[in-house]
């Protein structure tokens, strides 16, 4: 990703150069995205079973052994982002765990989502406590997170439930601090993770104090 190529918003966006900061993922971090696709895909007669940590691999029609078709996965979920995305529980404890670091620290929301769930995601962080700068993305968050790290003289964090996502950070902004963390429980076993290089905390109760010591404020 170029720096042409970085979100819009954190060209504009304004932080404190002395504060060190927090950039934040939401699905599965925030937002236990997998419980409401589930409870939307119900609705148009599919289900969701949990056997990969995988999104369109784990939509069947009921009865059938083979996963919908990638394609129609994909289909519907877009159409959830533009109808049913704010239909979605927050993470335990998260609101609580960021409030606590907030008046300390800068947070940041760095999601990937389609165009279509750009408001509706934005009214979901406000209406759940996350009412942060929020920074839409696409493709490994490594070079954003480097941009925005660069608006600080302090530490900074990252937390994200994907492998990916944070081994694009170690590449591009290896002196960022990172955190992986899986909100459902279920998604838990199945996840991929390297915690020699990135430390995993799947509990906000533990994760805030983490954060707080890895930024420097506890």
């Amino acid at each position: 990703m170029t720096e042409r190529a970085l979100p819009a918003e954190i060209q504009s966006l304004r932080l404190d150069a002395a504060a060190p900061l927090v950039v934040v993922d939401v699905d599965e971090v925030l937002a236990m995205f997998m419980r409401g696709f589930e409870r939307f895909l119900g609705g148009h007669g599919l289900e969701l079973r949990l056997e990969r940590f995988a999104l369109f691999q784990n939509i069947f029609r009921p009865g059938e052994t083979e996963h919908l078709d990638v394609a129609a996965g994909r289909v519907l979920f877009e159409k959830f982002f533009e109808t049913d995305v704010e239909d979605i529980d927050p993470a335990p404890g998260a609101a609580n765990a960021l409030a606590a670091l907030a008046d300390r620290a800068s947070i940041v929301v760095l999601t990937n989502a389609p165009p279509q769930g750009r408001e509706p995601r934005s009214r979901w962080l406000v209406k759940h406590g996350f009412d942060y700068p929020m920074v839409v993305g696409s493709g490994p968050k490594g070079p954003a997170v480097a941009a925005l790290a660069k608006k600080t003289l302090g530490r900074a964090a990252f937390i994200d439930d994907l492998l990916p996502n944070l081994d694009s950070v170690a590449l591009d902004a290896p002196a960022v601090a990172r955190f992986q963390m899986v909100a459902d429980e279920r998604l838990r076993p199945l996840a991929y993770a390297d915690p020699d290089r990135h430390r995993r905390i799947d509990d906000w109760a533990e994760l805030g104090p983490a954060l707080a010591e890895a930024l420097g404020l506890s």
